[in-house]
């Protein structure tokens, strides 16, 4: 039996992962810190730290890593082509989010998102395994598709398209401008806002909210299938969730990975407030 055969799809619940831990080419992976990650997580899972799927580089922190970097990183999970990656984090799904649009940036399209994350599968009485993650490293080499990657100058020249509609994921704080984040502060023009923590059902586990639900809400923002969505946040971290739950309802959706941290700091971007 290989995680083919399994029917993992997008959204998968505790229940449905617990069922296929031990088949073969199964990956959970935990996207949080090495100590949470020590304390308890999903049995046989590796773990990434968030640092290690972001560039670092200021102002855009948040950019996607190089080539290199993502090729060591997968390669000590010992990812390939077979590995079905079950993502999750502690916090809500953003930082999980940003693994499947990782995933989905080097080609990687097998995988699944634990809803709920560990928050889930703990309050759902699933056997967790504290310690040091232990997986066999590989060999991946991981090329970068750009396709999902919007970068600024393209969100320029998009500003005045009527079939793009920009997907602010910040809190309603930042995208009026009355919280400090950068040197220019508000939002982008025309972009709709739906924070992040409005994605998620916060009296369940933080699990994604009804997607009919979702559905409604951001058709409210004029944010659906018949437009091509760019979403952000400070980092395309919060964002991350937002890509997901995109993905989820079947969206054309893509992410601007330079997010407000560039954009609200570059002295030629326009804000609004």
């Amino acid at each position: 039996m290989t995680a083919s055969t399994i029917e993992l799809g997008l959204v998968i619940s505790p229940e449905q992962l617990s069922e296929a831990l031990g088949t073969p080419n199964l990956l959970p992976v935990a996207v949080c810190q090495a100590k949470v990650f020590a304390a308890g997580h999903v049995p046989d899972s590796a773990l990434i730290e968030p640092g290690q799927l972001v560039s670092g580089i200021k102002p855009a922190t948040g950019k996607l890593p190089s080539a290199d970097r993502l090729s060591a990183l997968f390669s000590s999970l010992g990812l390939s082509a077979d590995t079905h990656v079950v993502a999750y984090d502690d916090e809500g799904g953003g930082w999980a989010g940003r693994l499947i649009w990782t995933l989905d940036v080097i080609g990687h399209r097998n995988y699944s998102y634990l809803d709920g994350g560990l928050i889930a599968w703990i309050n759902g009485g699933h056997s967790s395994q504290s310690g040091p993650a232990e997986v066999l490293p590989g060999h991946y080499t991981a090329t970068i598709d750009r396709e999902l990657i919007v970068d600024m100058e393209e969100l320029m020249a998009r500003l005045d398209d009527p079939a793009t509609v920009i997907w602010d994921a910040r809190s309603r704080e930042e995208y009026e401008g009355r919280k400090t984040t950068a040197l220019k502060n508000g939002h982008i023009p025309g972009a709709m806002n739906l924070d992040w923590l409005d994605v998620m059902d916060r009296g369940n586990d933080l699990r994604l909210k009804p997607l009919q639900e979702l559905r409604e809400q951001l058709a409210g923002l004029g944010i659906d299938k018949d437009k091509k969505v760019i979403t952000h946040c400070q980092t395309h971290h919060r964002s991350g969730l937002t890509y997901l739950a995109g993905k989820a309802l079947g969206l054309d959706i893509k992410a601007y990975d330079g997010s407000w941290s560039e954009w609200g700091n570059h002295p030629a971007t326009p804000v609004e407030t």
